[in-house]
């Protein structure tokens, strides 16, 4: 009852500050708008597809009637078909049908087979496989599939045994860092993309020029970091796997067609969107290509289309919405002409940035929290590398057990504490900030992205 009655004082101060405070009345409105989409976004009191509708209504009866042309419905849809949704779509339908083909099973043969005995053998594996899922799927599909896979392995520790704990976390640290290095990894990736586009087009290999290193080093860092602390380094017997763990996992999903035309696909649909810049086809296209090769070969039928996450996909439109809105309102222009940001030296500036991704995208949606940062980061510093570096700096923000989907399917397995995930999350948050706010810039000029 208290949290519907704060929610509710803080829906009519959204919608009548700005009418106060301001003299433009499209400035209010946009900000009322804005500011009731993201308290919805935050407090997740609605699911979170219900504020994209909600913005898709506002804007045409609150701002049309002020600006017909710019603000009308169609105008205002026109802003959420971004060629981003197809390559998400794509990316959800991948996922869907890699769990359909029993592929988890296959993860935890193979995973057994490969440590040998060796908890650190393992551990890699665990991070590198849920990290390499995460980036061509979302984060909560990876996770899961590699959750799935791991119940024999974690079964035979006792529930707070730190080695558990460590392969806990170490899924969730893969699947939280394994989306930054795709364009479709992860929401905030899309949201940048979106951004910019209208000045600045990246493909898929300029993207992961950039990201893919950058996920491998802070994949690394986690690797040791999580070693480290459960004393593997130091001790032989924290560095061995229970005996009744070295065995493989009943096969539970018979081979046939469908799993061979899957991976045929899969591996096709990877290798044209890694020589985008050869063959010249969109990255979005080949998404819907894949995706319709995948229904048409009934490795997924009609009945599996509940399975694509249309929740995330519609939340990605409205936060592009949103950023549109912004934009064309030109507040944002606005708001960064009275800031004194350009006191700072611009290396702390981006930093700042970086963390205040960071830290949001801790407290609340990475998503959410790259709709509402990326649009006045590119006001403050103008260039195409502030989107990318605020979005990537969103994946950073994952020391909480509540900060991404992952890390709350990790805690709900049982057995971990809350500073199991904290300590780690906290200096792979600041760390990452720093250093991608300090080379970021001048490792994208490198690739073609001022």
């Amino acid at each position: 009852m208290k949290r519907w009655y704060f929610l509710t004082i803080a829906a009519l101060a959204s919608v009548l500050v700005p009418a106060v405070m301001l003299e433009s009345v499209i400035y209010s409105r946009v900000l009322a708008i804005a500011g009731l989409c993201l308290l919805l976004w935050l407090s997740e009191i609605v699911p979170p597809f219900v504020p994209t509708l909600l913005l898709w209504s506002l804007i045409p009866i609150l701002l049309g009637p002020l600006d017909d042309g710019k603000f009308s419905l169609s105008n205002v849809l026109s802003w959420a078909v971004d060629p981003v949704i197809a390559l998400f779509f794509g990316g959800f339908v991948l996922g869907a049908a890699t769990q359909a083909q029993g592929l988890d099973k296959r993860l935890a043969d193979f995973a057994l087979s490969s440590s040998k005995g060796s908890f650190g053998r393992l551990l890699l594996f665990v991070i590198g496989a849920t990290a390499f899922l995460s980036m061509w799927m979302s984060n909560i599909a990876a996770a899961a599939l590699v959750f799935a896979g791991l119940q024999s392995i974690l079964s035979a520790f006792d529930e707070d045994h730190i080695l558990r704990r460590t392969l806990l976390i170490g899924v969730a640290l893969g699947a939280d860092l394994g989306g930054m290095a795709t364009p479709i990894g992860t929401g905030p990736n899309a949201i940048a993309i979106a951004a910019i586009s209208p000045t600045q087009q990246i493909s898929f290999v300029s993207w992961m020029a950039f990201a893919l290193p950058l996920t491998v080093g802070m994949l690394a860092l986690s690797y040791f970091f999580l070693l480290w602390r459960s004393n593997g380094f130091r001790s032989s017997g924290v560095g061995s796997l229970p005996t009744q763990t070295i065995m493989l996992v009943e096969e539970r999903s018979p081979e046939g067609s469908k799993r061979i035309g899957f991976i045929a696909i899969l591996v096709a649909t990877i290798a044209l969107w890694l020589t985008e810049p050869i063959h010249g086809v969109p990255a979005a296209v080949i998404a819907l290509g894949a995706s319709a090769a995948i229904f048409i070969s009934r490795v997924l039928s009609k009945r599996d289309l509940v399975k694509i996450d249309w929740s995330t996909l519609l939340l990605i439109a409205g936060g592009i919405t949103l950023g549109r809105l912004l934009e064309q309102s030109s507040i944002l222009k606005s708001l960064a002409a009275h800031a004194p940001f350009a006191d700072l030296h611009p290396a702390l500036g981006l930093f700042l940035l970086c963390l205040t991704s960071a830290i949001l995208s801790a407290l609340m949606s990475n998503t959410a929290t790259a709709v509402l940062v990326i649009p006045l980061a590119m006001a403050l510093i103008p260039s195409p590398s502030t989107a990318i570096l605020v979005a990537i700096s969103a994946s950073f923000g994952i020391p909480f057990i509540i900060s991404t989907p992952p890390n709350a399917m990790a805690f709900g397995q049982g057995g971990l504490k809350v500073t199991d995930m904290l300590w780690p999350g906290l200096v792979l948050m600041i760390l990452g900030c720093a250093f991608v706010s300090l080379t970021g810039p001048a490792f994208l000029r490198q690739v073609g992205i001022p």
